[in-house]
């Protein structure tokens, strides 16, 4: 990455940002200067859309803070609802292509949790990441013996470890074995989300462009994880968060402080709304 101008030269008509590792901190916070700069963002006509592995209801806490008024991208795109959770579109994996994801994901030791577009499934409350994830998404999980019943309702699988070289080895495995079926790939270091393969946050990008009628140019998307660079792809502008891995900063026009150091709001201010400009040593730019 080069050093860049103080402004990318196309106009900025829209921001995409992901949540979790991006727009809220470790602690799941909004901060004051997040939601000033989402402020700033509509002062400049510049639109907000945010897109999440979460469920929908995940992102309700968002909603009033931030007076998003733009559809919401639930599930890296497998369900997008208004703000007041009306359904636009729902993306399911198929039936047969869910029983071979979650046979991998058993027979390989990873924790699964099955979302549906309204409710998500566990076999074991006290598994790991279960009361983490409730905490998130601020609803509860339904405990079953069985995932059967669920396989053709299924719009996310996650597969769970804390082992992060499995969770690698997982994503690259079924990215292989399920093809162009699925949408696989990690949105933390121990969640692999499974989708169909149109759920994806590039996906989101491409319906951003088509439901507001702009140019992918004219495009800012901010994250931190690998599922995030489909939609860096999308976008004439890039931003990876400070905490981000080497090929995801790579992959990012810009690279921004970490989600603990308001790297969200900073790169508002900095690489959308133009505020100064700061060298820094990897020979891209990074947000103040």
């Amino acid at each position: 990455m080069g050093v860049a101008p103080n402004r990318p030269a196309a106009t900025i008509k829209l921001v995409i940002a992901d949540v979790d590792g991006t727009l809220v901190t470790s602690a799941k916070e909004l901060t004051q200067r997040s939601i000033d700069a989402v402020k700033k963002l509509r002062k400049a006509e510049i639109k907000f859309v945010i897109t999440s592995g979460r469920p929908p209801r995940g992102s309700k806490m968002l909603i009033e803070p931030l007076q998003l008024t733009e559809p919401i991208g639930g599930f890296n795109g497998g369900v997008i609802v208004t703000p007041d959770f009306k359904t636009l579109g729902v993306r399911l994996i198929a039936a047969d292509v869910a029983r071979l994801v979650l046979q991998f994901l058993i027979e390989h030791g990873l924790t699964v949790f099955l979302y549906t577009d309204i409710d998500w499934f566990v076999r074991d409350v006290n598994a790991p990441h279960v009361a983490r994830e409730q905490f998130t998404v601020q609803f509860a999980p339904r405990v079953v013996d069985d995932f059967e019943p669920f396989v053709d309702k299924v719009v996310k699988l996650v597969g769970v470890t804390d082992d992060f070289g499995l969770a690698k080895r997982s994503e690259k495995a079924l990215q292989q074995i399920a093809g162009d079926r699925v949408s696989a790939a990690l949105s933390q270091p121990y969640y692999l989300d499974i989708t169909h393969p149109e759920a994806n946050k590039g996906h989101v990008a491409e319906l951003a462009c088509k439901h507001y009628g702009i140019q992918p140019e004219n495009i800012v998307t901010i994250g931190d994880m690998p599922n995030d660079v489909l939609m860096f792809e999308k976008s004439g502008v890039s931003i990876a968060m400070g905490q981000s891995s080497p090929e995801v900063k790579k992959a990012a026009t810009y690279v921004t402080a970490s989600n603990d150091e308001e790297g969200f709001a900073k790169a508002m201010e900095q690489f959308v709304l133009g505020a100064r400009r700061q060298p820094v040593a990897h020979g891209g730019r990074a947000a103040s």
